[in-house]
């Protein structure tokens, strides 16, 4: 069984079409980015996955749930986390899981322990009666993944989880994600911090009003192929001579060091024939995978309508 499976799924807000023939699986215990700019439609599709929009085409199964005729039994295998965690600021932590348990008719006794767990993991023990008006952001985002997770969901969709969070707060939460991957839950995982996607994800797919890419994340970052250039000085001016050749690469300048993206390695002579041509003096050259975020950029321009 698949964690989700898509075919041709669609919605439409009038004649404005959000999301169209959007295909793909999502695999039993496997984290999987969903990218895109705002606006591409990655909320509008979480939603329908979620059970709480109707498709206007296609179908979709979450755990074997239908989203278009099963939404009791699928909103109680999924978990989400939105990107504003909308807490109940008066009420004390405690309350807001309470809340949420009695929204899914949960024996509180039963699930206290787990939701009690949980608080321990994220920091936030001996604060369950605090008012959550008096948490940090960091804070209530903390605690909306505990009332995200205490329902014990089987595919959960996460929406920018390490937003406000510090960086030690930030790598408890990626911890959290991949043992919840272990364990053989399905993860959807929308974020605009590449380097995190890069991090959890295993598969991402790219969207922007319909689906531009689909594949693991070290295979996107093959497509084409980068060099890294150490140079004596400053490497910054030249950019501008590297980016008059022929096949006019992009090319981004650090302290000393190029980064030099290619459509094939067999473009790595000519950078550095027109390097030395310009008078640099170069200590090393060599391949490298393109960044997740060159790939992504790319794909949103060629994707553009």
């Amino acid at each position: 069984m698949s964690g989700i499976s898509v075919q041709g799924l669609a919605k439409r807000f009038g004649a404005r079409a959000a999301v169209e023939g959007l295909t793909f699986d999502v695999r039993p215990g496997e984290v999987f980015g969903l990218l895109g700019p705002n606006g591409a439609g990655k909320t509008t599709t979480v939603r329908m996955l979620t059970g709480l929009l109707q498709p206007s085409e296609g179908e979709a199964r979450v755990w074997g749930h239908s989203v278009r005729t099963d939404g009791e039994s699928l909103r109680r295998v999924v978990g989400l986390l939105t990107e504003q965690p909308g807490l109940y600021e008066r009420l004390s932590a405690r309350d807001n899981l309470r809340f949420f348990m009695k929204l899914h008719e949960l024996d509180e006794r039963e699930v206290w322990p787990r939701a009690r767990s949980y608080l321990e993991r994220f920091g936030l023990a001996g604060r369950e009666n605090d008012p959550c008006g008096s948490f940090s952001k960091g804070m209530r985002q903390k605690l909306a993944i505990v009332r995200t997770l205490v329902h014990d969901p089987k595919v959960i969709f996460l929406d920018e989880p390490t937003s406000g969070l510090d960086p030690e707060s930030a790598r408890t939460v990626r911890d959290a994600v991949a043992e919840l991957a272990a364990e053989g839950r399905t993860i959807v995982l929308c974020s605009h911090n590449l380097a995190e996607v890069e991090r959890l994800c295993t598969r991402v797919a790219v969207v922007k009003g319909r689906l531009l890419a689909m594949a693991p994340v070290n295979e996107l970052r093959r497509a084409g192929s980068a060099l890294d250039v150490k140079v004596e000085g400053d490497a910054g001016r030249f950019v501008e001579t590297l980016a008059a050749l022929p096949f006019a690469p992009n090319v981004l300048a650090e302290g000393a060091r190029l980064r030099v993206m290619l459509a094939d390695e067999a473009q790595a002579p000519d950078v550095v024939a027109c390097l030395v041509g310009a008078g640099a003096r170069v200590h090393s050259a060599v391949p490298a995978q393109r960044p997740l975020e060159e790939v992504y950029l790319e794909l949103i321009r060629e994707g553009r309508v």
